[in-house]
């Protein structure tokens, strides 16, 4: 089996979905401006350098629309796709999800944003495998801002991705596999997959891209 690995943010996206979705809960009037948006930032740069504590950010990102309960959030949720999602996605992107789909393959999103931001996006490049940030849900199914399993981060992304293969009855052995990053963060997968692709590549993974001759995709310019 031929499977597609995709990173989202800024690998399909050119903007990254989370810090994104932040900014939009801040317009509609969830959170202090000014505050929300300087941890935010911060959380943002502590990612771009790798040092990410996922748990802390998901606490903090996550905590506005478990507050509101599943109404409010997916009312909001949908007007984030309409104003910001579906302008930001590039046919570019759907035309690279679509060659791999067109080739058989089966095409996964892989992302460390949370799974309530990220399944709706999915939907919209028409992939229905998400392996995404998990939460944990309280007694009315509802989720909370904690962390569900292994995080989908750095190494936890390989891990996820093993489960994944285990549910479905397959090892490595099994696929042949190709996944898109733009990301350093990424490095852990991309080094397990029989066909790298750095996307978008920030400078240390284009760095290591062109140490080891990995292909390098501009699929669209960084914002």
């Amino acid at each position: 089996m031929k499977l597609a690995l995709f990173d989202l943010d800024h690998t399909l996206l050119p903007i990254d979905s989370d810090q994104s979705w932040g900014e939009f809960t801040v317009r509609l009037g969830w959170h202090a401006r000014d505050t929300f948006i300087q941890r935010n930032d911060e959380f943002y740069a502590h990612y771009q350098a790798g040092t990410l504590d996922i748990h802390e950010y998901v606490r903090f990102a996550a905590e506005a629309f478990c507050q509101r309960g599943p109404e409010v959030a997916a009312d909001a949720h949908a007007q984030f796709m309409r104003d910001v999602v579906q302008p930001a996605i590039r046919p570019e992107a759907l035309a690279l999800v679509q060659k791999h789909r067109d080739a058989g393959e089966r095409v996964i999103i892989i992302t460390a944003t949370n799974e309530f931001v990220t399944r709706p996006i999915a939907k919209a490049f028409g992939v229905d495998d998400l392996i995404a940030v998990e939460l944990v849900r309280d007694a009315n199914g509802w989720f909370t801002n904690e962390i569900s399993g292994v995080p989908t981060l750095r190494e936890g992304k390989v891990q996820r991705l093993q489960q994944w293969l285990i549910r479905e009855g397959l090892d490595w052995a099994d696929v042949d596999t190709t996944f898109y990053s733009d990301s350093r963060n990424d490095l852990p997968l991309l080094e397990r997959v029989n066909h790298p692709v750095a996307t978008n590549p920030d400078d240390t993974l284009r760095a290591v891209a062109l140490e080891k001759g990995w292909p390098i995709l501009e699929l669209f310019p960084k914002q």
